[in-house]
Order: structure tokens, then C-alpha cells, then sequence
């Protein structure tokens, strides 16, 4: 987990958060979701424009306010910025979209 972010200095004091919400993730069947998915989503995404005086209290009200929907919204476009899909197989192609 890359724990070079600004607010990388609070991730021992915000792990219990993190697994929290990875719980509470698994419990509506979003068995995959780890917690460096989350810590990536949050570091890229929702923390791209650091906070100076942020507080511990900020960041974990961050943490427990992610919805699924903007997690696998930001999975799904790192997975095609990664180029993870190559759509060269037509089989492929067709099996994807059944």
C-alpha cells in the first residue's frame, strides 16, 4: 500500500476505519473489495486536493462516508487506464457481452 500520500501519516491511526468500511462492504456482497482498493480510491480520487490543516477526524469521516457506487466507478477506470481489457478476441468480446 503506497503510504507515501500527504495524509499517508494517519494510516496506522486510520486502519480500524478502513477495515470498517471493507466489512461493511462484504456485507452487501462486495466480497473483493480490499482495503488498498479503498486506500487507492481515497488517495487518487476523493484526496486529490489536499487539506493543509486537515484533521484525523476529517479523514475518517471520508473513509466511512464512500459509496460503492464511486469506489467501482473509479476501479473500473483504472482498470481501463491500466489496459486490463483487451478487446482484440472477438470471442472474448462477444462472452462480455452476453
Amino acid at each position: 500500500m503506497d503510504r507515501s500520500h500527504q495524509y499517508g501519516r494517519f494510516y496506522k491511526e486510520i486502519k480500524p476505519a478502513l477495515k470498517s468500511k471493507v466489512e461493511e462492504f462484504k456485507i452487501f456482497g462486495y466480497e473483493k473489495v480490499s482495503e488498498k482498493d479503498l486506500w487507492d480510491y481515497l488517495t487518487k480520487k476523493k484526496w486529490k486536493k489536499l487539506k493543509e490543516d486537515i484533521h484525523l477526524y476529517e479523514i475518517v469521516a471520508d473513509i466511512l462516508s464512500v459509496k460503492i457506487g464511486d469506489l467501482m466507478n473509479f476501479t473500473t477506470v483504472e482498470a481501463f487506464k491500466m489496459g486490463d481489457f483487451a478487446m482484440d478476441d472477438e470471442e472474448e468480446r462477444k462472452q462480455l457481452l452476453k
